[in-house]
């Protein structure tokens, strides 16, 4: 059963060192996120999952490697604590930059897996892959990562799309009011089209809650860069 979730934006610019002297430009946007996870913690789950968009889909056990050395800096991370952390497949930038927010945080509160999600993933298998989750354990939470659309501005990833803001204003007021159905009806295409890439990870999110009945919080609200960041918390 989901016990809580915690909703964090994925851009690898989280990281200090990958953002270098813009980095002070998004501390607001850490610190939510240090926040919600704070949430996960005080619901002692008995199993933490945390799930990202990319372009396979892929599971990834406790210990798993990631890395920003492809963007140009000496940062390596691991998914939580784990042995054979040199072994196995390199995690998604989507599930490294949740590594980098456990470990900055500490986490040591349950085990960890990891679930990347394919971006192209339909909103009905997304659901039942989120009702899946929830039985894996009597107290399951999620660390669910994704961002928002990436054309909010002329100069953001995707340009300005006059449809942008307005989808992101509805995802914020569904994350902030723990809307099960609004998120489970968030159109794929217009998804795709603005580049959200939390769009097939918040679906899962919605079919792990079913019927928890789950407060919601809204924690950040910001489009630097021309891309929607939210950060949100269920408990």
């Amino acid at each position: 059963m989901l016990v809580a979730a915690a909703v964090c934006p994925c851009p690898p610019l989280l990281v200090p060192e990958v953002a270098a002297g813009a980095a002070p430009e998004l501390d607001a946007a850490r610190a939510a996120c240090t926040d919600a996870l704070g949430v996960l913690a005080a619901a002692r789950p008995d199993r933490l999952v945390v799930v990202g968009a990319a372009e396979e889909a892929g599971s990834y056990p406790q210990g798993a490697r990631g890395s920003f050395r492809g963007l140009g800096v000496d940062v390596d991370v691991t998914l939580g604590e784990g042995q054979d952390a040199a072994a196995g497949p390199v995690l998604p930038l989507s599930l490294a930059v949740a590594g980098w927010l456990l470990g900055r945080t500490g986490w040591a509160d349950a085990p960890i897996e990891g679930l990347a999600v394919a971006r192209t993933l339909a909103p009905q298998r997304c659901a039942e892959l989120g009702a899946d989750l929830a039985g894996r354990a009597e107290r399951i939470a999620l660390l669910v990562m994704g961002d928002a659309s990436a054309c909010r501005t002329v100069k953001a990833p995707g340009y300005l799309d006059e449809r942008a803001a307005p989808f992101d204003a509805e995802v914020a007021r569904a994350l902030g009011a723990a809307d099960v159905a609004a998120l489970r009806a968030l159109d794929a295409r217009l998804a795709d089209e603005l580049q959200a890439s939390g769009r097939a990870p918040w679906q899962v999110l919605a079919g792990a809650a079913g019927e928890a009945d789950l407060s919601g919080a809204l924690l950040y609200e910001d489009a630097p860069y021309g891309v929607g960041y939210l950060v949100a918390t269920w408990s």
